[in-house]
């Protein structure tokens, strides 16, 4: 493992200094000094090769954080962008023409594009590290105290690029990431008073797993399932199910000789996986077991916040989440805003994890993840908080997307966001629409085709599509959009007319909704 992963004190010390500085900063600036200031975007997945290595495509991701070049509709407002490859100049075109009214050489005048011409797994941030050249051309175009850092997920590597280009990092200091894995999610949680599913502590091996399982089914005796969780795992990938209902009447220690036989027989959620690789990573990571929520009519909406260097927790939005896999646990897109019975209970639960969170010194965008049952004949919705992500996510670009493209607002009193027409918007999006078909579709060839099936985003109207993830086309035949309508059904339609012009330009027979289009399996992403 390379040497930057483990900061020594005078990093850690310089780092927090900056942080200090990027706080007083906000405190004493005002609303115009903070939009003039320099942000160097680093849409690195700084994440372990073995997570990698499940994601198709995993340095095409950078692309999701091309949303941010919206930001450069504010004239004093520069942005430094750096992606392991050069990004294909359609994609770049496509994103800057989003912006109407702004002409493009004063745009592209306040964009600064930077490659490591590095197409290896390797995380982006750890290939910009390798390159000092690379960081003293990026340091000497920064302006001194106007200049900021954003990721998308913050570990000591980017701890480590904050320093060597002397600017702040706006993310949470990698120290406090724990409060991002599975039992630090429920230790805030606990702290919060906010409702979660019982469970165990943190366990670093298959005996001590058995223990905590032994423990929750104790407490539990009719619980029909349990799941393992790595606690690192993301979008459901690193969850297993384990099915209790054959073994009901057995006597304590017939449990326990059932769950050391049965532990091979779990249902994983993430493709290949094998009690093997699994049982190596609880040994690696840790782990925690979970009693499972059931429930004839279940959702799993979350909400995202945002703690301010001033510590103030701010809401954003609240989505229902679209999942796939063996169990209905893989993150595949999401509907903006999550349903009308508990959107705004999503929104008071969130804004006291983010308080617990700020506490704690945690900075920028975090959600959470729950579980909503609704209860047998009722309108009431049970929620249980499940996970936090202390980090960028499946649902931060559709949703930054949408405000920075209409300049509208989200109504805490409603949980809608509306247009400066005071119209409420609502979305789908993914990042996962894929098919063999689509595979050797160049961008220029999507821009024919949105083009020529009128697909694009109409700023007179202020709906339509907005694709990203286009790299990922020609080698993976994967794409991500965010339909933006009028209405949930709206969305739904446009999304729909999308796949089916897709479909029908690669000579695929149409799919008429979400839910049936068959390409939309449990493959490997990150949210």
């Amino acid at each position: 493992m390379a040497k930057w992963y483990y900061s020594d004190e005078n990093t850690v010390q310089r780092f927090r200094e900056l942080q200090i500085q990027l706080r007083q900063r906000f405190q004493t600036s005002s609303d115009q000094e903070l939009k003039d200031q320099d942000v160097v975007v680093i849409p690195s997945l700084s994440l372990d090769n073995h997570q990698l290595e499940k994601i198709q495509g995993s340095h095409q991701y950078e692309e999701r954080l091309l949303f941010s070049l919206i930001r450069l509709r504010n004239p004093r407002m520069r942005l430094i962008y750096v992606s392991s490859q050069p990004v294909h100049p359609t994609v770049i075109d496509y994103y800057l023409h989003l912006m109407p009214g702004i002409p493009l050489s004063h745009v592209r005048d306040r964009l600064l594009l930077f490659s490591t011409y590095d197409t290896s797994p390797k995380p982006l941030t750890q290939k910009i590290l390798e390159r000092p050249r690379l960081i003293a051309r990026i340091h000497q175009v920064l302006r001194p105290n106007k200049s900021y850092m954003v990721c998308f997920n913050s570990t000591p590597l980017e701890r480590e690029l904050s320093v060597q280009l002397d600017i702040p990092l706006f993310g949470v200091d990698p120290d406090l990431n724990y409060w991002g894995t599975k039992s630090g999610s429920r230790q805030i949680f606990a702290e919060a008073g906010i409702p979660h599913p019982d469970g165990s502590p943190l366990v670093g091996n298959v005996d001590d797993l058995t223990e905590a399982a032994l423990e929750l089914w104790d407490r539990q005796p009719s619980l029909k399932r349990m799941v393992i969780k790595l606690n690192q795992g993301f979008s459901g990938e690193g969850n297993a199910l384990l099915d209790l209902r054959p073994f009901q009447d057995l006597t304590r220690h017939e449990r326990e000789k059932t769950l050391k036989k049965s532990w091979c027989n779990l249902r994983f959620q993430a493709p290949a996986e094998t009690w093997e690789t699994f049982s190596d990573r609880i040994s690696e990571l840790g782990a925690i077991v979970e009693a499972f929520i059931e429930g004839e009519v279940k959702e799993s909406p979350s909400v995202q916040c945002e703690i301010f260097p001033t510590g103030k927790v701010v809401v954003l939005s609240t989505h229902d989440q679209i999942l796939s896999g063996p169990d209905g646990q893989v993150f595949l897109g999401c509907r903006f805003p999550a349903q009308q019975p508990y959107r705004l209970q999503l929104q008071e639960m969130g804004e006291k994890i983010g308080q617990n969170l700020a506490e704690k010194g945690a900075l920028e965008r975090f959600s959470v993840d729950f579980i909503a049952v609704n209860q047998p004949n009722s309108s009431h919705w049970d929620l249980q908080a499940i996970e936090i992500n202390l980090r960028r996510g499946g649902t931060t670009h559709p949703f930054m997307t949408l405000k920075l493209l209409t300049n509208g607002r989200y109504d805490l009193q409603t949980g809608l966001f509306y247009n400066q027409q005071s119209r409420p918007k609502f979305y789908i999006a993914s990042d996962n629409l894929q098919s063999e078909r689509y595979q050797g579709l160049l961008p220029n060839d999507l821009m024919d085709i949105i083009v020529n099936h009128e697909l694009h985003f109409d700023n007179s109207t202020e709906t339509g599509t907005v694709f990203h993830l286009m790299g990922c086309l020609s080698r993976y035949g994967k794409l991500g959009l965010t339909c933006i309508g009028n209405s949930p059904e709206h969305a739904q339609e446009i999304y729909d007319r999308v796949v089916a012009v897709l479909d029908e330009e690669t000579q695929i027979q149409p799919f008429r909704s979400w839910e049936n289009h068959s390409l939309l399996e449990a493959i490997p992403i990150i949210q």
